[in-house]
Order: structure tokens, then C-alpha cells, then sequence
């Protein structure tokens, strides 16, 4: 058996993010649809795992959309086009202006740019990368997106979409590299409204937070709200084993590329290279990381779905490592980043075959 990538930083205890962060908060709440997403206990699980009491943060529906990313987008394209203070505000500026919002994308932050897009009466250009579905490719079109399917791993649809932009174009991109880092700074501060809210659902201390990782964005978040002065919450990164970059970075102690070339149902965690600006963030304050498989995550997807809770693989990773790296004294909230689109009786079907 391969050995399981795994990955601890002892030290992270004790580091403190730096500065002042800014809340996109407000701006999320003036949205049309917006509504805090549920943070669901689930005491079953907390008894079958050995933690004090486990939940979970279901980013199944996110402004009418399977996914949280539309939070990082919404904020980097309020603070790039505007700032304004409102979501009226920024479609009240736009208003009329020949832009297109180009992205490249595993599924969900394209569809949530395509949406907002939309939403702002602009037009937007997604690049996918070989090997995704056609279900979130559909669904990227149906928001009324132009989708250029690359053939390409995810790292290079990446540089192909930020080749691409033209005059009248604007890159939304959700990961970064010396030279484009502004974006992916606010996509990771609109991440911050996902855990704001959960400081309200749950006020009382939380020992343990597991996100779901791709190139580190979300994580990156996640680490500066629980590492910010007086705060001590432990926060540990699941990927799927066939695209570890930030368990093997964090275990090299430098960013390390991985070859993502094997298919995993964790698509939105197919990612080669940790984000240039979420690095130094994951290598100072992260906990640890651990790699689970696909055959992992189809059990933890199928038993969050007898808790009606609709995790697609990605969200599912995250209860998938806490059944791996053992019992948890305290409060545990696993962060379900996306729905699924497979019912959850086709779902178990498939795992009995």
C-alpha cells in the first residue's frame, strides 16, 4: 500500500497572522438571495468519531449556487472594478461597459464568476482543463459563459486563460504567481465571510476546523480567521492523494508541484501548485494536512448523505480525513465546500458495485 501523504507543523500553534484583515461581510449581505449557510450539527458522527461534537458548514447552496467560491469572486471583482459599498453600487458602475471576467477553472469558481457576470450585465470566458465533467462544464455554459476547453492539466489552463486577456478583458483568477497577486489577496478576503458566520452559528470555542484544499485559497482563509490574535483554533488541509501539493509543500517546506494527471472525483482539489500568496500563510500557520482517496471520500460523500447532508467529493473530503487521522476531543466543523449533483441513492449504488 502507498503510504499515505501526510503532513504536521508543530509550530503553527503559536504563530499569529499578521494585520488587519478586511471583512467583504457586508458587501455579501447587500447581494440579492443572500443568506447565511447553515452550520448543521451532527451528533451521530460525533459519537461514531470520538470528538465532543462534530458540524457542518454546508456550502451546498451559496446564493442559489453548489459552491462558496462565488464569495471570493464577488469580493475580488467589487474591489477591481469598484470599490463600492453595496452589490447595487458595482452593477450601478458597470453598468454598460464592455468587459469580459475571464477565469480558468475545475468547476465551481467559473460557474460562480459566470454567474456573477450575469448577475452584472457582463460577459465572462471560462478555461477548463482536460478531464472535467461535462456536468459543471453544462452548467458553466448555462450561466451564459463562453467555455474554452484547454485539453490541458488544471495548472496549465491557468496560464492559458491569463494569456488570453485582451483589451475589455478582466482576470478573475482564484490562484496566484509573481506578478498577479492583488486578485487572488481579495478572492481569499471574501473567503472570509464563510467563517464570520460560523463565528455566529458557534460562539463558543471550536478546537478543530478540516478544509477541503486546491491551490490553498480557502485554506489560506481559514488560517488567518483562526489565527488571529487570541484565537487558537487548530485548522487541518485534506486533498485527495493524487494532487498533495500542499501536504508534500508543507512536508518539503517549500512549494512543490505535483503531477495531477490521475483522475480523482475530488475535482475541485485537482490542483498541482499551492497559490504564490496562500504559501507563506500554510507554511506558517497550518496544523497539518492529509491525503485521503477517492474510494475515502465516496464513503464519508454516502454517510453525510444519510444526514441529509448533499456533499458533493470535495465537501465530503473533509469528514474523509477526520475519519482517518482519528478522535478529536472538543468541537470539530468540517467545512462542506460543495453539493452534489449525483442523488444520493445513484450515489450508493455505486459504492455497493
Amino acid at each position: 500500500m502507498t503510504k499515505r501523504p501526510w503532513a504536521t507543523n508543530p509550530g503553527a500553534g503559536s504563530w499569529i497572522a499578521p494585520g488587519v484583515r478586511e471583512s467583504a461581510l457586508e458587501f455579501h449581505r447587500s447581494m440579492p438571495g443572500y443568506a447565511a449557510t447553515p452550520l448543521i450539527e451532527v451528533p451521530t458522527l460525533a459519537e461514531l468519531l470520538g470528538a465532543g461534537s462534530v458540524w457542518v458548514k454546508d456550502e451546498s447552496n451559496r446564493f442559489g449556487l453548489p459552491a462558496f467560491k462565488v464569495l471570493g469572486a464577488s469580493w475580488a471583482v467589487n474591489r477591481l472594478l469598484g470599490p463600492t459599498s453595496t452589490f447595487a453600487e458595482l452593477a450601478a458602475l458597470v453598468a454598460g461597459r464592455q468587459l469580459t471576467l475571464v477565469t480558468a477553472t475545475d468547476g465551481n469558481h467559473g460557474r460562480a464568476l459566470a454567474y456573477l457576470a450575469r448577475a452584472l450585465g457582463l460577459r465572462s470566458r471560462v478555461y477548463v482543463p482536460a478531464g472535467l465533467p461535462e456536468e459543471p462544464v453544462q452548467a458553466i455554459r448555462d450561466e451564459g459563459a463562453s467555455v474554452i476547453d484547454t485539453g490541458l492539466p488544471y495548472d496549465d489552463a491557468v496560464r492559458a486563460a491569463a494569456a488570453s486577456v485582451r483589451d475589455g478583458d478582466v482576470l478573475i483568477q482564484d490562484t496566484a504567481w509573481p506578478g498577479y497577486e492583488e486578485v487572488p489577496r481579495w478572492i481569499v478576503a471574501g473567503y472570509s465571510t464563510l467563517f464570520a458566520e460560523i463565528d455566529v452559528q458557534h460562539p463558543a470555542a471550536i478546537g478543530l476546523v478540516v478544509v477541503p484544499t486546491g491551490v490553498g485559497s480557502l485554506l489560506q482563509s481559514a488560517i488567518e480567521h483562526y489565527r488571529a490574535p487570541g484565537r487558537r483554533t487548530s485548522v487541518l488541509a485534506v486533498e485527495p492523494v493524487t494532487a498533495a501539493c500542499v501536504t508534500n509543500s508543507l512536508t518539503a517546506g517549500r512549494p512543490v508541484t505535483v503531477d495531477t494527471s490521475a483522475p480523482t472525483i475530488m475535482a475541485g482539489l485537482n490542483c498541482g501548485t499551492v497559490s504564490f500568496t496562500a504559501w507563506p500563510t500554510i507554511q506558517s500557520g497550518l496544523d497539518a494536512a492529509v491525503a485521503v482517496t477517492d474510494d475515502e471520500t465516496r464513503a464519508a460523500q454516502a454517510l453525510l448523505h444519510t444526514y441529509d447532508i448533499p456533499a458533493g467529493p470535495c465537501g465530503a473530503a473533509a469528514l474523509a480525513a477526520l475519519q482517518v487521522t482519528g478522535p478529536r476531543p472538543g468541537a470539530v466543523v468540517l467545512i462542506n465546500t460543495e453539493g452534489d449533483a449525483q442523488p444520493a441513492a445513484t450515489l450508493g449504488a455505486s459504492i455497493a458495485q
